[in-house]
């Protein structure tokens, strides 16, 4: 799929939890519009100039109509949303990774902050923050009842300054600070390492060059060890997602046919398919893909193209469950719109809108102490979340508390045999009893 630009490489960021195309705006947008739309801008109209006019304070123009366009997009999805000079001036700056942070992805809810996943190996992720964490106070100033924007803004700050988080977390009887450091926040969407003779590849976002970096990661695996590994673990735990393109390449890298993904619009007809081309970067040798409730999106794309194509085996939690594709359409130099234009499905026909992917095998993650009580943020918590048109009901394996009995080991049980991450390490030791004898088919008994 080819990427078209806008101004260079400022849109070639995604926006957070997304899987994004980028398309020119429509310049005719009024062409359709009928008397009864007219009647309506007329009451809009209406309601402006009294609002200009009589409000108790004097607004802006700007301000007002910026606050029309917000309303009328938050009416959609919690996906699609107006980037004016300012949020377009961020996306420059999140794009070329200049910039003080704690490496936090949030979303508001009820006029609160709430984490949707810390980003792997930033000052947030290091300090203990976790996805479902609402924070109330920054620099013990409570923030409820503002907007997004300003708390991303008192978060951000030149590196080495420190800001006090406080921080509400459901299982907790008190809220709690945390005291965290900025740092310049230079996300690297790919690293490997090779453990016990298997390929570990750990992708945390899916930007620019993520498809190509996986590549060089699957042929580092192979130089670093002088031969082929046991196979490969992918994972895309906490992976938000990002490029539509990106998650096609990535998949393609382990894939030697057959077809990745597809796109439908509003009309019946509106049908993108891609496929992928011959070339498996990973020998056919077996695949653990490693998902959780924080893999979204672009992350689901290559976790169901490699699950339907019997490809690989996915391990871990059921993910997020954003199945939508937003398209970033240029409005003035400055400002761009951020639409939800389709669905996306896995080569066997599924929409992960809502249910997400359900692993193979669900592996709890042992080695965190709070597993049971942590809540999990997904797609379907978000007020306005698109309906999956194919509903799936989750809630007897959600409900499910019977302990499997492979998984009675407590947190301290696994620390003292040094094992800090039991997804992983579950994950490790799958591929070693498979060995080198070919491709993983992933037996499922359920669509």
């Amino acid at each position: 799929m080819s990427r078209v630009s806008l101004h260079g490489p400022l849109l070639r960021a995604t926006a957070l939890i997304s899987a994004v195309a980028l398309l020119p705006a429509a310049t005719a947008a009024l062409a359709a519009v009928d008397s009864s739309t007219y009647r309506e801008l007329d009451q809009f109209m209406n309601v402006f100039e009294r609002v200009r006019a009589d409000y108790v304070e004097q607004v802006s123009d700007e301000a007002l109509i910026k606050g029309a366009i917000d309303g009328m997009l938050a009416s959609l999805d919690p996906h699609s949303s107006y980037l004016d000079a300012k949020d377009f001036q961020t996306m420059r700056t999140q794009t070329e990774g200049a910039y003080g942070g704690l490496g936090l992805t949030v979303s508001m809810e009820d006029g609160a902050v709430k984490v949707i996943t810390p980003t792997e190996d930033t000052p947030a992720d290091r300090a203990g923050i976790k996805a479902g964490d609402y924070i109330t106070h920054l620099d013990g100033k409570l923030i409820y009842g503002g907007t997004l924007d300003e708390a991303v803004e008192q978060m951000r700050g030149d590196p080495g300054t420190s800001i006090r988080l406080t921080i509400v977390r459901p299982g907790r009887d008190k809220p709690f600070d945390v005291t965290i450091k900025r740092e310049i926040i230079v996300l690297k969407p790919v690293k490997w390492e090779v453990k016990d003779g298997v390929g570990i590849i750990n992708i945390n976002a899916f930007s620019k060059n993520t498809g190509a970096d996986v590549r060089a990661a699957l042929m580092g695996v192979d130089k670093a060890l002088g031969r082929k590994p046991l196979g490969y673990v992918v994972d895309l735990r906490s992976n938000p997602g990002g490029l539509l393109d990106q998650a096609i390449e990535v998949s393609d890298a382990f894939l030697e046919r057959g077809e990745v993904v597809s796109q439908r619009g509003r009309s019946a007809g509106d049908i993108e398919r891609y496929y992928a081309a011959p070339g498996d970067y990973a020998h056919g040798l077996p695949i653990v893909v490693l998902v959780d409730a924080g893999s979204a999106s672009a992350a689901e794309i290559v976790a169901g193209a490699l699950q339907d194509q019997h490809r690989a085996l996915v391990m871990g939690e059921r993910s997020f469950g954003k199945g939508s594709v937003q398209t970033l359409l240029p409005l003035t130099e400055t400002t761009a719109l951020r639409l939800t234009t389709a669905r996306y499905y896995t080569p066997s026909g599924r929409s992960v809108q809502e249910g997400g992917i359900e692993p193979d095998i669900k592996v709890p993650q042992l080695s965190d102490p709070d597993y049971k009580t942590r809540p999990r943020f997904r797609e379907d918590d978000l007020r306005r979340h698109l309906i999956n048109e194919a509903k799936i009901d989750n809630s007897v394996l959600e409900d499910d508390e019977k302990d499997d009995p492979r998984f009675k080991a407590t947190a301290e049980e696994l620390e003292k045999q040094g094992i800090k991450d039991f997804q992983l390490h579950y994950a490790l030791a799958t591929i070693k009893r498979l060995g080198a004898g070919g491709a993983v088919v992933a037996s499922r008994g359920k669509r």
